[in-house]
């Protein structure tokens, strides 16, 4: 799985490929190019959160006193 330094510094590529690609100040070659490195960088980035999911369940799956009802979307616990 890839290092969270790394995760974290893909999604800062990201944000400035889409910065530069909204700037519209490059040309089509330019924009081609880094629209393709952006798809890239966000493959890789889903890929590394599937991997996280995919050992989120695994542990789930171990200890199941847990369960992914008692989160909500930002991670704080629900009340019940």
């Amino acid at each position: 799985m890839k290092e969270k330094s790394a995760f974290e510094e893909d999604l800062k590529k990201l944000q400035k490929i889409v910065e530069d690609l909204s700037s519209g100040k490059l040309t089509l070659g330019d924009s081609l190019k880094r629209y393709e490195e952006g798809v890239k960088i966000a493959q890789s980035c889903a890929e590394t959160l599937s991997d996280a999911q995919r050992r989120v369940e695994l542990l789930m799956k171990k200890n199941v006193k847990f369960s992914l009802d008692n989160f909500d979307g930002e991670g704080q616990q629900q009340e019940k």
